[in-house]
């Protein structure tokens, strides 16, 4: 009997385990020397809140579920009807396939099939590697097909707030911009970090309630920006991102029925809400051509 998840793997590498289920490749569990680095879900359960799966070709939300691409009017499912919205994209609810597999590492693969709201041929592989600088996933989107086709990433990874509250948690973020939003959690606008929303350096998590995106990541000089969450206990669960991470959503969860505060969702994106809309940061891959996306977890 599979389980509701798909099929697990689990993979290792001295005191680090991570877990992945196959639907919606989902990081469904991930611990360092016996601590949550991230919040784990049953097997036999659904991903309470899009818990650890990729998100494409969209993250985030589309507006209506309507877009115009390559001359044609396409509509994709209302995934979120209460917002008029398609949430998270098309493949977090897939059984991926299992394409290798080591003891430390996976890499699992989808062909999502064409559909009337998403006429493309899109290919895509994440993998999931343990070693001694942390975890690292790598997402790689092929155009199998003969036309351009539109294209985002993210990711939904709940952090663990170290067995406390996550009021007693900090977090900072490299980023110098955020979005502002709409009744619907719509991009309205972007304007400079200030008062809470600026995470240049950390701040307690104490009264805080997020579900916003920044933008113009700051990069180190590996081209990397960062995300920090403070546990009490003075450890720090550092998550990178390379450049091709244009954006970073943060959600603490206090309008998420049965998750509320019980970590914080801590997401790179290629893209913010709605591009397949308004093609801001938007990726369009031409037939044959590819678009990688890493990412990674630290314990420190």
């Amino acid at each position: 009997m599979s389980h509701v998840s798909g099929d697990q793997i689990t993979i290792a590498h001295g005191d680090a385990v991570a877990t992945i289920a196959t639907v919606g490749a989902a990081l469904r569990e991930h611990a360092v020397g016996g601590r949550d680095v991230v919040v784990p879900f049953g097997a036999d359960e659904i991903a309470p809140a899009y818990h650890g799966m990729v998100l494409a070709p969209w993250p985030n939300r589309l507006r209506d579920g309507r877009y115009a691409f390559g001359g044609r009017d396409l509509q994709v499912p209302l995934s979120e009807p209460g917002r008029g919205v398609a949430l998270h994209g098309l493949v977090c609810w897939d059984r991926w396939e299992v394409a290798e597999s080591t003891s430390s590492s996976v890499t699992l693969a989808l062909d999502l099939p064409a559909s009337p709201g998403y006429p493309f041929q899109l290919s895509l592989a994440t993998s999931y590697s343990l070693a001694a600088d942390g975890l690292t996933i790598t997402t790689t989107a092929r155009n199998t097909g003969a036309e351009p086709l539109p294209y985002g990433v993210g990711f939904h990874p709940w952090f663990a707030p170290g067995g406390t509250p996550l009021d007693e948690c900090t977090l900072q973020l490299d980023a110098a911009s955020r979005v502002t939003v709409d009744e619907r959690l719509l991009p309205a606008s972007e304007i400079p970090v200030d008062g809470d929303y600026d995470l240049r350096e950390a701040r307690s998590l104490r009264g805080v309630a997020f579900d916003d995106a920044w933008v113009d990541p700051i990069l180190d000089a590996d081209r990397r920006s960062w995300a920090r969450l403070g546990w009490a206990d003075g450890t720090s669960v550092g998550i990178w991102a390379d450049s091709e991470a244009t954006a970073w959503q943060v959600c603490t969860g206090d309008e998420v029925p049965g998750v509320r505060r019980a970590g914080v969702a801590i997401e790179p994106m290629s893209c913010i809400a709605d591009a397949f809309r308004t093609g801001e940061r938007l990726v369009t891959l031409d037939p044959g051509t590819s678009h990688t996306l890493a990412w990674g977890i630290t314990l420190g």
